[in-house]
């Protein structure tokens, strides 16, 4: 098999002829990015040839000139011989600002700080701990091991179906020896089809500890608390970005990419490694070995949960648009992968839909939703995928709808995700045209995340820069806008000079860009507005929208609502959720009947796919500008829209 040698490095791998060269640097341990999943669309994956020849199966974003210069892509390139490439080194991550607790919250780091009580309500976990004593072994009563134990379950707990698994059968002679039979069961909790199931014993009284994990698998990040089940308590909270983020930036590029077998185990360990990752800086932290946890509960997005498990994603986003499973039985921890007690269960969190997940439901648990009443409410839930729900006491509806990665940083030349050097606010002088900024951690600007892109389409449109397509205006901007490198027709704003930067480039916004986000800003608002028309009702009549999700959290509510992200309420009705997914498992996890209610949840939930809706594209489209094309829809923005223009004129309002 041909050789293939990786520069800077030397790292080399024997590959089959014909393997993309994106799949020979994974066997090589080499990663090279690509965020758009391997379409070609993105350019990250770039190398050069320095040796030996590549079959480029297409040119994707390369211009002819770097083709002739060498360049290829790895992922539509094909191994054709021995050949030697450079890569593009992986720049050092910036530390993640990533949302992991409740909404004032907001931590500094990949750690998150969530600690403390478990809001909610009290209840039994569905995992528990038991001391109990079984009765020795004896001549007069020949009963097995096991026998006995169960026995004294049933004296103790009252438990008549129990079973265990073969870990917990090989400790089990030593284990009632060691204390003259004074030991501890850790018991899942039965169903009406399954018995109980003791997943651990220990010697003695062992129940003043039982810990468990609540765990938010995301596009974008990661989270996981490890709680101390019995007592309600957060030892600690963990979050990091999602390894697979170097296979995809979002769900349909992720999807893309798991195209075979491979790539599907691929996606899985990189998930798994960067959840075992979190799971041990907190068991270090606190001390915990991770074989002592003994219960888990997953949130997720659908994709999200067949790329963990393993399962093909791909009839996700094919018409009938069906997964191979929304409602996951519980799966045991070793089954999974999760560094914990490998025979105790894992519970995943049941989603709705293609695109409408468990951590939706997970998110329905802190909100007022669930509860009886007539009052309409939304749960929105922006991210790579934005999920709306709809509803109250009575009736739930669901939808999702493509947002893409422009507010995590994808698709925009500036953009970056929100950590240390991104710009998070902006403010624009009108008569000037300059940006004051505001940047994470202070010092000089890298780029800018999603709450400083929103900030800046909503300046800019205020200071008459920026027209309702989202074309820039050169002729007021004081030579701020100017064309686009490389392009004429294309203009760009500059938000900070070259000089004044972190990577000495300057931070610019085109056109295109702009186009990006109006686009992601659209798919939300006409998601929303889709779903109450479906109903025969208005925006008028919501009484209260939750906000949720990391990206969620940081958005100011005023600029969301004058670019027509956000539907045009009193500021009063919204409320931020933070990372409500993760505070929906934490709640599963210590409470079995907050588990029952997510699978109501779930099971009362009409899903709408989008997709197929004739009404969605014509919303989307006319959604595609600042704020809409129907300003009445937004009306205090039309109002401050006429005051400006009444002040600019010198006329009163």
């Amino acid at each position: 098999m041909p050789l293939i040698t990786f520069q800077p490095g030397l790292r080399t791998a024997r590959v089959a002829r014909g393997t993309s060269l994106l799949d020979a640097a994974t066997h090589a341990g080499v990663t090279i990015r690509a965020p758009c999943g391997g379409e070609g669309t993105c350019g990250e994956c770039r190398a050069r040839v320095e040796s030996g020849a590549v079959e480029q199966v297409a040119r994707g974003c390369l211009s002819q000139e770097e083709t002739a210069d060498g360049w290829i892509l790895a992922c539509s390139s094909r191994i054709a011989g021995d050949v030697t490439v450079r890569v593009t080194e992986e720049e050092t991550a910036t530390p993640a600002q990533i949302v992991s607790g409740a909404a004032e919250q907001r931590p500094d780091g990949t750690a998150g700080s969530f600690t403390g009580r478990i809001p909610g309500r009290e209840g039994t976990p569905p995992t528990t701990k038991h001391c109990l004593q079984v009765e020795p072994g004896s001549l007069e009563s020949p009963f097995s091991d096991f026998e006995r134990l169960t026995r004294a379950v049933e004296r103790s707990i009252g438990i008549k179906r129990v079973a265990t698994g073969l870990h917990v059968l090989r400790e089990l002679a030593a284990v009632l020896r060691a204390r003259d039979g004074r030991i501890t069961v850790t018991i899942d909790s039965s169903d009406e089809i399954t018995p109980a199931e003791i997943v651990r014993i220990e010697p003695g009284d062992a129940t003043n500890q039982q810990v468990g994990l609540a765990i938010d698998v995301g596009t974008t990040t990661c989270a996981v608390s490890l709680v101390d089940v019995a007592r309600r308590r957060v030892f600690g909270t963990a979050a990091n970005y999602n390894g697979q983020l170097a296979r995809g930036a979002d769900i349909i590029s992720r999807i893309n990419y798991a195209r075979t077998s491979e790539r599907i185990d691929e996606l899985r360990s990189l998930v798994l490694h960067t959840l075992n990752g979190l799971i041990d800086q907190l068991c270090v932290a606190q001390e915990v070995v991770p074989e002592q946890i003994d219960s888990a509960v997953i949130a997720g997005n659908t994709t999200m949960m067949h790329l963990l498990l393993g399962l093909p994603p791909e009839h996700i986003r094919l018409e009938p648009y069906t997964p191979t499973v929304n409602r996951p039985p519980r799966l045991r921890g070793g089954t999974v992968g999760l560094a914990m007690n490998p025979e105790a269960y894992v519970r995943l969190v049941p989603g709705v839909g293609s695109y409408v997940g468990g951590d939706i439901t997970a998110g329905l648990l802190q909100t007022a939703l669930p509860d009886e009443g007539d009052q309409i409410r939304f749960f929105l839930d922006i991210g790579t995928n934005g999920e709306v729900v709809v509803g109250n006491g009575e009736w739930l509806m669901a939808c999702a709808a493509s947002a893409g990665p422009a507010f995590e940083g994808g698709g925009v030349s500036c953009g970056m995700r929100a950590g240390t050097g991104a710009i998070e606010r902006v403010r624009v002088d009108p008569d000037s045209g300059r940006a004051d900024i505001t940047v994470i951690g202070g010092g000089r600007p890298r780029g800018i995340c999603g709450s400083g892109m929103i900030d800046l389409l909503a300046e800019l449109w205020a200071a008459d820069l920026l027209d309702p397509s989202g074309k820039l205006q050169s002729s007021c901007s004081n030579g701020r806008i100017r064309p686009a490198k490389g392009s004429h027709r294309n203009l760009a704003y500059t938000v900070v000079s070259s000089a004044d930067t972190e990577t000495g480039k300057a931070i610019e916004i085109d056109e295109r860009d702009i186009q990006n986000l109006l686009r992601t800003k659209a798919a939300v608002y006409s998601a929303c507005a889709v779903m109450l028309n479906s109903l025969g009702l208005g925006f008028d009549c919501v009484a209260e929208v939750y906000v949720a999700g990391g990206f969620g959290r940081f958005l100011d509510l005023e600029k969301s609502i004058a670019i027509g992200l956000l539907p045009d309420l009193p500021l009063e009705r919204f409320t931020y959720l933070g990372n409500s997914a993760l505070a929906g498992a934490r709640a599963m996890l210590c409470n079995a009947s907050a588990w029952e209610e997510a699978g109501r949840l779930a099971e009362r939930m009409t899903y709408l796919e989008l997709n197929v809706d004739p009404a969605y594209m014509n919303e989307y489209t006319a959604a595609l500008f600042l704020p809409h094309t129907d300003l009445d829809r937004f009306p205090t923005v039309k109002a401050g829209l006429a005051a400006r223009r009444s002040n600019s004129e010198g006329t009163p309002p």
